[in-house]
């Protein structure tokens, strides 16, 4: 992206963010979608709405409808906000790289649990001794 784009991207979601906290009413926003990140081509025709609604699977529906329905109220305050002859249209989805990344994080989770698990049934294997060694008893040079 170019130095523009990415100034029209980073303008566009503060300003959506904006518009989405502020004005919209819609029964459907019940997850408080947040966005992730815009991606603006090159001709400013199109921008990518990549955002995280939490909640079930389909109140995430639910919400992508919602902004989807409202996303030409929102281009035509982008068109003022910005002073610009007009916004680009705009593509909401939802960012799955989120999605993505909560679930690497959470196996990343259990392999810990399950190597501590490990480590301690190891230690009790070998007499009982903790893996940091034996902390009660005196020292023998002492």
């Amino acid at each position: 992206m170019s130095r523009r784009t990415e100034r029209v991207a980073s303008t566009i979601q503060q300003e959506l963010a904006t518009i989405m906290m502020r004005e919209l009413s819609d029964p459907r926003l019940t997850g408080m979608p947040s966005i992730t990140r815009v991606l603006v081509t090159r001709d400013l025709e199109y921008a990518d709405v990549f955002v995280t609604v939490m909640g079930t699977p389909g109140q995430q529906t639910a919400a992508l409808n919602a902004l989807k329905h409202s996303a030409g109220m929102m281009r035509a305050k982008l068109t003022r906000l910005l002073s610009i002859r007009q916004a680009p249209y705009l593509r909401f989805q939802l960012d799955e790289g989120l999605k993505k990344e909560l679930a690497v994080l959470d196996l990343l989770e259990k392999a810990r649990q399950e190597s501590e698990e490990l480590d301690r049934r190891r230690a009790e294997a070998a007499g009982g001794e903790s893996p940091a060694g034996d902390q009660g008893a005196p020292d023998p040079a002492g």
